[in-house]
């Protein structure tokens, strides 16, 4: 009741300020969180991850650029906030089922590789977050070698 309380509080001194479009509970958050990780892992979120990041959100879940900035914004601030990876991973299993699932594990190969290059990090991550999610290893690594091909081919 208290932390009820203190959200109103807050959203109510807050004026203007725009509210939080994607809920807690929005499994869209949680996985733009996940990416926006994958991103950021290595220490710094080059260009290309950015860009490639926006794109994979605003593409995979039919949003403007606006909305998509906005998911963005929220995943960077909710994935600052977290201690680890469960909190986003339980809320994508409760969602999506197992193709769903694959899709998100998909979407961060795309911005491992974003770069260019995979770096050990990244790598973990991606193994971290598909074991919670339910991928198994070999669907994982194919994964990973299907975006690795489709790169390899639109490089050519």
């Amino acid at each position: 009741m208290f932390e009820s309380f203190r959200r109103f509080v807050s959203e109510v001194s807050e004026g203007d300020k725009h509210p939080a479009h994607f809920g807690h509970n929005d499994y869209r958050l949680a996985a733009a969180a996940l990416l926006v990780h994958a991103a950021a892992i290595d220490g710094d979120i080059s260009e290309a991850e950015r860009d490639k990041l926006h794109a994979i959100v605003r593409q995979h879940f039919q949003l403007d650029e606006a909305t998509t900035d906005e998911l963005v914004a929220e995943a960077t601030a909710a994935e600052n906030e977290a201690v680890d990876l469960y909190h986003f991973t339980s809320l994508i299993n409760r969602s999506l089922d197992e193709d769903g699932r694959r899709c998100v594990v998909e979407m961060m190969w795309e911005i491992a590789y974003a770069d260019g290059h995979v770096d050990d990090f990244e790598s973990n991550l991606i193994w971290r977050a598909a074991d919670l999610l339910g991928i198994s290893s070999r669907e994982r690594i194919e994964l990973g070698h299907r975006v690795a091909e489709r790169r390899t081919k639109g490089a050519t």
